[in-house]
């Protein structure tokens, strides 16, 4: 095979598992966008951050996996937010970080 049909199908590879995937990855997005719901009207569970912290945590590994550093970077930055105490000053930045996940998959479909 020659070089620009490698990278073709390589292309076209990584097109099918996204659409495989997309689903999970919409799902852990959700997550996030529940908990800083719910981190906003003061009732974060234990459970719910513990999901965050989850789905952030996958995030981080597969978008990169798409191509997509910047949603790595902004998963890995709710991942280490959730991680401990989650201090209720943080609750705008975690929502935007959760919608700003949205748009770039949005992006990527």
């Amino acid at each position: 095979m020659t070089e620009p049909a490698t990278q073709q199908s390589l292309n076209e590879a990584l097109d099918r598992m996204w659409k495989q995937f997309l689903p999970q990855i919409e799902e852990r997005i959700g997550a996030l966008e529940a908990a800083g719901a719910a981190l906003a009207e003061h009732r974060l569970s234990e459970h719910e951050q513990e999901a965050a912290h989850a789905a952030a945590h996958k995030l981080a590994g597969v978008l990169g996996t798409f191509g997509l550093t910047k949603g790595t970077v902004l998963a890995r930055e709710a991942e280490i937010l959730y991680s401990g105490d989650v201090d209720p000053a943080e609750t705008p930045k975690l929502i935007e970080i959760a919608q700003q996940l949205r748009e770039l998959i949005a992006s990527r479909t």
